[in-house]
């Protein structure tokens, strides 16, 4: 298990309950007592630290290496029925972006999201979750697939942005993740938006635009990462923490601003604490939203979806 500074109180009080547990075995001494002791402090350092997270200690739970990523949720929620598809039909197939069709129940959906990988090889196999134009123009192909057949779209997102290379740019960066935008404003079939981790700039809003946009609690959701901003604005990467907070990155800002629908509660700890709850979480609040939605007829459901839209940033001085 790999612990974050923050988290090194929680550490230390689980050594010594482990000593405690070992003294125990070993000995004929009774240590229940003193074990239960340190339970309770552990609980009550648990409690305290998770629920005065700062801004930055919520991104550094969203990038935690053992934090399950979108075909973790997805094999998990659909099983055996997810079939991946692959390739935007004109380039390649971008590793960095996964779709396919799933079942959750009866009801069939076409999952798409971006994929992180789990050590080096997986990483650079899978472009650290920054998917190049052809990632987004083979979500597109999928997305239209669905609205011809009637299925709901969810899209989970976890990237710190698009691949930002010289030949993705010559192919149409900007183009493919524009064009996404548009496209998902007007297509005629429910779109379901969950970040599951890093939220970062176009590269997450090319899958983003959806008629209902939830946060898991440990994760952030915002134009530019706060070591970028940092860099941009003081020259420096060491003024991150004050960033993360300038840009109101998470879920409780997003909410405050209604530029989401809701926050998805996490296990105590992170999502990789307890990835069944993590998942049972997200396969509940797709299915509460979907309900939610499956009624609106395609009319309705892109008026609706383009109101909300064209709402945000609205205000009142």
């Amino acid at each position: 298990m790999e612990y974050l500074e923050f988290e090194m109180p929680i550490k230390e009080l689980q050594d010594q309950l482990q000593k405690c547990q070992i003294i125990g075995k070993e000995s004929e001494v009774d240590v229940s007592a003193t074990c239960n002791k340190i339970n309770k402090k552990l609980a009550e350092a648990r409690k305290n630290i998770y629920k005065n997270l700062t801004p930055w200690q919520r991104v550094q739970l969203s990038r935690h290496p053992n934090r399950p990523y979108t075909l973790d949720y997805i094999k998990a929620i659909c099983g055996d029925t997810f079939m991946e598809l692959h390739g935007d039909r004109s380039v390649g197939d971008d590793k960095a972006m996964i779709g396919g069709l799933g079942k959750i129940g009866d009801q069939s959906y076409m999952f798409i999201g971006q994929q992180k990988g789990y050590n080096t090889k997986t990483r650079q196999y899978r472009n650290f979750g920054m998917a190049n134009p052809e990632g987004y123009r083979k979500a597109l192909r999928l997305m239209r697939m669905a609205e011809k057949f009637g299925i709901p779209v969810v899209t989970l997102l976890d990237t710190p942005g698009a691949y930002p290379g010289l030949e993705a740019e010559e192919r149409g960066q900007g183009e493919a993740i524009a064009r996404n935008i548009f496209e998902m404003t007007i297509l005629k079939t429910p779109i379901i938006t969950v970040v599951i981790g890093e939220g970062a700039s176009g590269g997450a809003l090319g899958i983003g635009v959806g008629d209902r946009v939830y946060m898991m609690e440990n994760t952030w959701y915002t134009v530019i990462s706060p070591e970028s901003c940092s860099s941009i604005l003081w020259r420096s990467w060491e003024y991150k923490e004050q960033a993360a907070a300038a840009l109101k990155l998470t879920g409780t800002d997003m909410k405050k601003m209604k530029l989401i629908d809701g926050i998805i509660k996490e296990p105590v700890g992170g999502a990789h604490t307890d990835r069944a709850g993590a998942f049972k979480a997200v396969q509940n609040q797709i299915v509460a939203a979907f309900e939610e939605l499956k009624g609106l007829s395609e009319e309705d459901l892109v008026a609706k979806r383009m109101n909300k839209y064209a709402n945000m940033g609205v205000y009142k001085e």
